[in-house]
């Protein structure tokens, strides 16, 4: 056994951002989610979204990589949505994903700002880097040993999130 705590922020959006995710049944498309993870050994502590993105605060064990549960969650629940007939269109992700990773003292402001997506889109409130998903690799880069972003962090009127 190995000891692990491994914290991530995952987002990813419906295709061509449709929002199709409706009040109707986003309760048990989020309850899949959850189920979905549990099924891989993973464990989603939050989950919210829009009618066009999801967000999940969850861990995932060092045996699986992130694009693995990525793939299931999202190739799982787009079955669930299709299978049980909850739009009149066939449902789909897009392609890519968005991940951040957590450290133990930024899950709980992580999981409040998930569990608030609706206010923070109502209010304008929230933050770009959080919302970002992209359909191919963009991950930071290092030149000269500095990386693209600053370090921030979780709080609501900064500009990055990390």
């Amino acid at each position: 056994m190995a000891f692990w705590r491994l914290y991530y922020h995952l987002v990813w959006a419906t295709k061509q951002r449709v929002p199709l995710i409706t009040a109707d049944f986003e309760d048990q498309l989020y309850s899949f989610l959850v189920h979905k993870a549990g099924e891989l050994g993973a464990y989603i502590f939050q989950v919210n979204g829009m009618p066009d993105h999801i967000h999940t605060i969850l861990t995932i064990p060092p045996k699986l990589s992130v694009s693995e549960v990525v793939k299931h969650l999202k190739g799982g629940s787009s079955h669930f949505i299709n299978s049980r007939g909850f739009i009149d269109s066939k449902f789909r992700w897009q392609r890519g994903y968005g991940v951040l990773s957590l450290g133990e003292k930024q899950r709980s402001a992580a999981e409040e700002y998930v569990r608030n997506q609706k206010q923070h889109h109502l209010h304008s409130t929230t933050n770009s880097w959080l919302e970002r998903v992209a359909d191919y690799d963009e991950g930071p880069y290092i030149n000269d040993n500095v990386l693209r972003e600053p370090p921030v962090t979780y709080l609501e009127n900064d500009d990055f999130p990390f």
